[in-house]
C-alpha cells in the first residue's frame, strides 16, 4: 500500500521529476581497521543514513526547486516508516511510496576504517518487490511528469516497465544503469532518452539528480551546459559528509547557476 497521510492527486499535476527507484538504509560504523573474518572489534562511531540511488537522485533534484515524486518499496517498519518521513522533510510527494509486510525496508550495513576502505553488506529487500501493479498505480505521476529516472537498484523488468511508461508518453527518460549488469536489456538504450553510467553512490547520485532537474527546468540549456552545471553541483556535495546530507540546496549555490 501506499504511503498514507497525503491527499490522492495533491502532486500529479505539479510533478515535474518522477523517480522509480530504490531507498536504503544505511547503516554505517567507523573503525580504525577493518575486522578479520571471525573477528570482533571495537568501532569508535555509528549512524544512520538514508540512501538508495533512487532517493538520492530525487533528493538532491528536489533540493534544487524541482516537484518531485519517488515511486518505491520499503518495509512496513520503522526504518520505512523513517524513510517515508525523511522524503517528506526533503519535499518529495510520497503518494507512491508504498510500504509492504513482505520485505523489510532494504539496508546496507556499512564499515569504513580510517583509511576509507569499506566493507559492504546490501539487502535490497522491499525495493525487490516493487513491481507492474505498483507502476500502474503511479502512471498518472509517470507519464505526465517532464522527466522521469530509474537505475537498476529495483528489479531491471520493473525500471524496463518505467521507462516504456515514460517514454511512450513523451516524457525525457534519464537511465543510471547502476549498478551494473552484464546483460542489460538492449531496449534500455532505445528508451533511454539519456543514458548515465557511474556507479558512485553520492556524487553520482547528486549529479543525475541535478541533471534531471535542468531537463526538466531549464530545457533550452544547451546539454553542455547543464551538465557543466550538474557536474559543480555534484562537486559541492563530495566536499560534505554523508550521502543525502551532502547535497546542496538551491539557495546555497551561486545564482548563476539557475
Amino acid at each position: 500500500m501506499a504511503a498514507s497521510g497525503e491527499p490522492t492527486g495533491q502532486w500529479q499535476e505539479e510533478v515535474a521529476v518522477a523517480v522509480v527507484g530504490s531507498c536504503m538504509t544505511d547503516l554505517v560504523s567507523l573503525t580504525s581497521r577493518l575486522p578479520n573474518t571471525g573477528e570482533t572489534i571495537h568501532g569508535h562511531k555509528f549512524f544512520i543514513g538514508f540512501g538508495g540511488k533512487g532517493a538520492n537522485q530525487c533528493v538532491q533534484a528536489a533540493r534544487l526547486g524541482a516537484k518531485t515524486s519517488l515511486v518505491c518499496k520499503v518495509g512496513k517498519d520503522s526504518f520505512g516508516n523513517d524513510y517515508i518521513e525523511n522524503l517528506k522533510q526533503n519535499g518529495i510527494s510520497t503518494e507512491f511510496t508504498y510500504q509492504t509486510e513482505d520485505a523489510a525496508t532494504g539496508a546496507a550495513s556499512i564499515i569504513v576504517n580510517n583509511e576509507g576502505q569499506n566493507i559492504i553488506v546490501i539487502v535490497a529487500g522491499a525495493n525487490l518487490l516493487l513491481n507492474t501493479e505498483d507502476l500502474k498505480e503511479a502512471a498518472s505521476v509517470i507519464s505526465r511528469a517532464k522527466v522521469m529516472i530509474c537505475q537498476l537498484e529495483i528489479t531491471p523488468a520493473t525500471s524496463l516497465e518505467a521507462l516504456t511508461m515514460a517514454h511512450s508518453n513523451g516524457v525525457k527518460t534519464l537511465f543510471n544503469p547502476a549498478p551494473a549488469i552484464t546483460d542489460l536489456d538492449p531496449q534500455f538504450y532505445t528508451l533511454s532518452d539519456v543514458f548515465c553510467c557511474n556507479e558512485s553512490e553520492g556524487a553520482g547520485d547528486s549529479f543525475v539528480g541535478a541533471l534531471a532537474f535542468y531537463l526538466a527546468y531549464y530545457p533550452n540549456l544547451s546539454f553542455e551546459e547543464m551538465l557543466k552545471r550538474s557536474n559543480f553541483i555534484a562537486s559541492v556535495s563530495v566536499q560534505a559528509a554523508g550521502t543525502q546530507s551532502s547535497y546542496p540546496c538551491k539557495k546555497d549555490l551561486p545564482p548563476t547557476l539557475f
